[in-house]
Parts: C-alpha cells; sequence; structure tokens
C-alpha cells in the first residue's frame, strides 16, 4: 500500500456494472479539499468521461464525513501563485467551465457537506444522503463568497428566497431541507448512503448508454438555454438514437421478452 499523502487524495474504481467509483480520501482532515486534491478529482472525472466501460460514475468520501470544504490556506496560496485548479483540457467536476462530463454522475454523502461539497452534488445528478448529514454553504462567514456554482444551482433548484437563505446567512441545515429543496433525492441510514447510491448508479448502468447521455444532455441543454432549445434539438438526437445497435437492440429485447444487452453503439 502508497505511503498516504498529507494534502490527501483523489482514488478510484472501477466496480462490476459499469460503474466508476470516485472516493475523496482525506479523512483525518474531513476531507478538506487541497489544490492537490481538486487536480486529482478533475482527472478522475476526466478518467470517467474518457473510459469505455465507465457509464456512471459513483461520487463518495472516506471516513464519516463528505468533506468539510476548502482547505482555505492551502487553496488561496495556490490561487496566489496562479496555479489553476481544474486545469485546462480536463472535465470540470462543478461542470462550470471547458469541458463537463456527459455520463451521469451519483452521489453519497454523509456527515458534515460544506461547500464544495454541495457543490459538488449541485453539479451531479443525483444525490443519497445519510440522516446525520449536515450542510452549510458558509463562504460569507470566511469573506469570501461561493464560486463553484451554489449561487445559480441553489436558485434553480430551492427559488429565490431559500437559496438566498442559505448563501448570505451561511446557516447550517439539516438533510430534510437539503431534500426539500432537491439537492439531494434520498435520505438513508448513516451507514448505507454508499450502496444506496450504488444501486442507483448500477439502474442507471444497465440502460443504453446513447440514449442516457442524450437525455442528460437534453435536459442540461434545457436549463442553460432554455426550453425550446431543448425541443429543437428533439429531430436531430431521436434520429441518431433510432439509428443506433441500443435503439435496435431494445426493440429486440422487447419483442424476444429477454433483457436487453447494451453496448453503447
Amino acid at each position: 500500500m502508497s505511503e498516504r499523502h498529507e494534502d490527501g487524495q483523489i482514488t478510484t474504481e472501477m466496480l462490476e456494472g459499469g460503474v466508476f467509483a470516485i472516493c475523496i480520501d482525506r479523512a483525518e482532515k474531513r476531507n478538506g479539499f487541497t489544490p492537490k486534491m481538486m487536480l486529482e478529482l478533475a482527472q478522475a472525472y476526466t478518467a470517467l468521461e474518457e473510459n469505455d466501460a465507465a457509464r456512471v460514475g459513483l461520487l463518495h468520501a472516506a471516513g464519516g464525513h463528505f468533506t468539510g470544504g476548502l482547505d482555505l490556506p492551502k487553496i488561496v496560496a495556490a490561487q496566489k501563485a496562479g496555479d489553476t485548479l481544474f486545469p485546462q483540457g480536463l472535465v470540470d467536476p462543478l461542470g462550470l467551465q471547458g469541458r463537463r462530463v456527459s455520463k451521469p454522475v451519483v452521489v453519497a454523502t454523509a456527515g458534515i457537506c460544506f461547500t464544495i461539497g454541495i457543490e459538488l452534488i449541485l453539479a451531479a445528478d443525483v444525490a443519497v444522503a445519510a440522516s446525520n448529514s449536515r450542510f452549510s454553504q458558509l463562504e460569507v462567514k470566511r469573506g469570501i463568497m461561493a464560486y463553484g456554482g451554489a449561487t445559480i444551482r441553489m436558485v434553480e433548484r430551492a427559488g429565490w428566497g431559500n437559496a438566498m437563505k442559505l448563501i448570505l446567512t451561511g446557516d447550517e441545515f439539516d438533510v430534510e431541507t437539503a431534500k426539500s429543496f432537491g439537492f439531494i433525492q434520498d435520505i438513508v441510514a448513516p451507514g448505507e448512503e454508499f450502496d444506496a447510491a450504488l444501486a442507483i448508479a448500477r439502474r442507471i448502468a444497465v440502460q443504453a448508454p446513447l440514449a442516457v447521455q442524450a437525455s442528460l444532455a437534453n435536459a442540461r441543454l434545457a436549463v442553460l438555454k432554455g426550453p425550446q432549445a431543448a425541443v429543437d434539438a428533439f429531430p436531430d438526437v431521436t434520429a441518431r438514437l433510432a439509428a443506433s445497435e441500443d435503439a435496435a437492440e431494445g426493440v429486440a429485447s422487447f419483442r424476444e421478452k429477454r433483457p436487453p444487452v447494451y453496448r453503447g453503439r
């Protein structure tokens, strides 16, 4: 086993069924993100994107907490030095600039989930939280602004007043509030969040990959450019999917009354 790095690490594992697991691993510091971890997270998301066998990403964390947020002294020092946290050419895990992962990402969270933790959830597609999860978008308490997507996506999910109450006070909120605002989708007992998220990821992974990615892309298009842009894309997308091997397999499996075997072609 390699020696653990004091600045933490992001590890990856290809799980059975096409699920690509990405683990935030600095448990001794409540998984506080360092520049090294930010870079490795972008590399992990890029690996998810470029691995043909990977159909769904599963983001989780070591220890009892998802993340305490950014390790500000280390992050600020890197920014002052002009370092880029997510280098150009890599996938941006926050989905704000440059490349964005085209495959779904499911998140499993527990314990403390502050700042960038919330933003990673909002940038993903489905989130499962342990009932002991605690959330806070507390940047204003540190004299800075949330710049990982919270100011945009919290408003989209929760509405203006609810989002501003959380962003402008930095107040901590519980898992029930997170679910009522649409930040997370399921609540489970502590310790069950990984298995619950994995089960969702595997249900996604057995579907037709091209159709899954097209559905995700169309929904994103509607959010970014409005419903009409998504509607306008329907003809080309549906024609492309209809001509795929997966669509033929879907019809054949229906006729033959058997589970489909999709190959992403």
